[in-house]
């Protein structure tokens, strides 16, 4: 049996081998996990191939140790939660004996890249001071100096997730020696050149920052390559770039592996590995409607969680809802004029708008409305429980029914806070505002003087002692630091907030928190008329329905289709927020942009329901073919320009979900999804599965499945949800 052995990181598969089955296999680099068992059987993915090596060489008998058994199925899923409770109800060096055995191994290869706790390190610790462990560490480590360099030295390279990194790493390589350029500075020169007519791969040398006459060093640099695999094929120097050619058979077979090994993970990584980010998105104010502002801080800020989780973060999503304020004491003078108990159980948001809205109406006309409200807002402060329970009744009664809306969209939050939940934290932070001689008093009120800055001046408390916004989110970003320790803090705010956001950060700065540098503030534009066909005012419920209905008429127009489709309404639904969403990302985060509702619900052209028109008919080819995907079909078969095509914008998937970190644009990854549709839809008239020649049926259907698959992730991670029929 030949094992090909990840370049990167300890894989489970290397203890196994050197603990009880290096003899029987011969190992080899590569860029992925694989066992060729015989000439028709080729297995892949660290779990695949460790699950086969236990059984077919009887390290574990099953029947008699079923315990064990079922803890070796839960750990060859990498479930670092149970392999970390595992652990806990152990409280001991090893999990089922005095000895380290085949389930220790498994759980140390789980954990020992986590950050956890002292038991758990105290036991990753106990494992790795094993024979085997040891033993195992210095194979992978040999294994991995096989290949043609150490991939420790270039940050973000991973052939085992990209496979265009395959490529890359070779280029990096041989260049280095060539040049004795650092190979971690050649790798980040390389790009995917806009025309292919030269090369796949395009090196320009003024990023290298070398001296010397650019288009004459690439021609001295083309002149010296040597082809020493079947990977890169040639280097041509074009004016002060380096192109390569590359073996775009073996990219089609490697990216066709990465993608069938990793399916729904194919395209992330973990260069994000042991950190943890917070993104606080949406935070609408209770008891009012969302509004456009609010719908974009929800979709982006939800894009933003999922480019963090794909890039190997932890990821804590937070609604810190606007829940406090004078605005509740008006909202309760309101409702004891306005109130219907009826109505708010029936739909409290809508209801409680209403009530605002007539309330200020009323204020117009009498002023001391406004009086009224602020002494109700100052009892809230000062706990008085009958004010308080009527404010957290408004809460709790518009957090259900944002829920709702959220599950609508797709969106999860892992935590509700709130401005009116920061007590202890904004205490600590006004007495060390106090401490460090930022305060200021101004007309009986406190503030922090930034004018230096150019900022302007900061009030945190009003004369009569209530707080404002930005002393409860100094409090608040102090709270979360102290409980979760986070690498990185994320407010997704519109950009009318940028002031509040940098006057927020500065303070925390000049306050002395060493982690003030990792909040960051993503701002965006505007939504420019945004309305529905009954109104100008903005229910995100009422463009939601609406585009529901629209998209149910459209199915409806083709009978055939709609009698397969089941759940109807919910297809409806989906391809209706498809196009809410799709709108939203295809432009520069920060610009505004003209809500636009016939393009939006068209299923022609560059929209939402096109994206999930192009991956249900993938799921169509799939039924219809009447065959199942192997994943071992012959990929050389693939030879057509439509083919090569499709798989070379797979094959930059992962690429773009390492580049989204560097500028949260949800466009990229729509540009993306619309480039990998187009290209689907211009072959599906002539590389046909049904029909075609046995081996070249199996060969187009795997290809057609590792589009879907890649389709459906860039989907998810725009927030959709990739549909089967519509």
């Amino acid at each position: 049996m030949e094992l090909t052995l990840a370049n990167t990181s300890t894989s489970v598969l290397s203890i196994l081998v050197f603990g009880q089955l290096q003899s029987k296999v011969q190992l080899v680099p590569g860029p992925l996990t694989s066992l060729k068992v015989n000439d028709n059987t080729v297995l892949q993915g660290d779990a695949n191939v460790t699950r086969y090596l236990i059984r077919a060489h009887k390290l574990l008998d099953e029947q008699t140790n079923q315990r064990a058994a079922s803890l070796v199925d839960v750990l060859l899923l990498n479930n670092v939660v149970t392999a970390s409770d595992l652990v806990e109800q152990k409280k001991q060096a090893f999990l089922l004996s005095d000895n380290a055995g085949l389930v220790d191994y498994l759980a140390w290869s789980v954990l020992s890249s986590t950050t956890s706790n002292d038991s758990v390190k105290a036991y990753v610790a106990a494992v790795q001071a094993t024979p085997v462990i040891q033993e195992t560490l210095a194979l992978q480590q040999q294994v991995t100096q096989d290949a043609s360099i150490d991939l420790a030295t270039i940050p973000g390279c991973d052939p085992t997730t990209n496979p265009l990194d395959i490529f890359k790493l070779r280029i990096a390589s041989q260049l280095a020696k060539v040049t004795q350029i650092a190979p971690e500075v050649i790798y980040r020169a390389i790009d995917i050149p806009r025309q292919l007519d030269h090369g796949d791969f395009a090196l320009a040398l003024p990023r290298l920052r070398v001296k010397g006459n650019p288009a004459q060093l690439a021609k001295e640099w083309a002149a010296a390559f040597v082809q020493t695999d079947d990977y890169i094929l040639g280097a041509t120097p074009v004016g002060p770039f380096l192109n390569y050619r590359i073996n775009t058979r073996l990219l089609i077979k490697h990216t066709i592996e990465l993608a069938s090994a990793r399916v729904e993970a194919y395209g992330g990584n973990a260069s994000g590995a042991g950190k943890k980010a917070i993104v606080e998105f949406s935070s609408p104010n209770i008891a009012k409607p969302f509004h456009a502002g609010h719908l974009r801080s929800t979709i982006i800020g939800s894009f933003i969680r999922n480019v963090y989780a794909a890039n190997g973060w932890e990821v804590i999503a937070m609604n810190y809802l606007g829940d406090w304020g004078k605005q509740y004491g008006l909202l309760a003078i309101g409702f004891s004029r306005h109130g219907d108990e009826s109505k708010l159980q029936q739909d409290p948001i809508k209801h409680l708008y209403d009530v605002y809205v007539q309330i200020n109406r009323d204020a117009e006309e009498e002023p001391t409305i406004h009086d009224e409200a602020r002494a109700y807002f100052k009892k809230m402060e000062d706990g008085d429980e009958t004010a308080l329970a009527l404010w957290r009744r408004f809460r709790d009664l518009s957090i259900v029914k944002y829920q709702e809306v959220y599950g609508r969209l797709n969106i999860e939050f892992d935590v509700y806070s709130g401005e009116s939940q920061v007590t202890k934290g904004m205490e600590e932070a006004m007495a060390m505002l106090q401490s460090t001689g930022l305060l200021q008093e101004s007309q009986g009120a406190k503030v922090i003087d930034l004018e230096k800055y150019k900022l302007g001046v900061s009030v945190v408390q009003k004369s009569d002692g209530t707080t404002l916004y930005i002393t409860r989110d100094i409090g608040a970003a102090k709270e979360r630091f102290e409980k979760y320790k986070f690498d990185k803090m994320i407010y997704v705010v519109a950009a009318q907030q940028d002031l509040h956001l940098k006057q927020l950060f500065k303070t925390l700065e000049l306050m002395g928190f060493e982690w003030a540098d990792r909040v960051e503030h993503v701002n965006f534009g505007m939504v420019q008329g945004m309305s529905t066909r009954k109104g100008t005012v903005v229910f995100l419920e009422d463009i939601l329905d609406e585009a529901q209905e629209v998209m149910h008429d459209q199915m409806r127009k083709n009978e055939a289709k709609y009698a397969e489709i089941p759940e109807p309404l919910r297809v409806a639904d989906e391809i209706g927020i498809s196009g809410v969403k799709i709108q939203d990302n295809a432009a520069r985060r920060v610009k505004n942009y003209a809500f636009d509702r016939n393009r939006m619900f068209s299923f022609e052209g560059d929209t939402g329901p096109y994206i999930q028109y192009a991956h249900a008919r993938l799921c169509s080819i799939e039924r219809k073919s009447g065959l199942k995907v192997k994943l071992d079909a012959d990929t050389n078969l693939l030879t057509e320009e439509g083919a090569l095509n499709i798989m070379r914008t797979v094959a930059q998937y992962p690429d773009l979900v390492k580049s989204l970190m560097n500028a949260y644009e949800p466009c990229n990854v729509v540009t993306f999804a619309f480039n990998l549709s187009h290209e689907i839809s211009a072959v599906f008239d002539t590389l046909w599965v049904r029909g075609a020649d046995p081996a070249v049926a199996d060969a187009r259907l795997l290809m057609y499945w590792c589009a879907r698959v890649t389709l459906g992730n860039a989907m998810r991670l725009l927030g959709l949800r990739p549909l089967e029929r519509m």
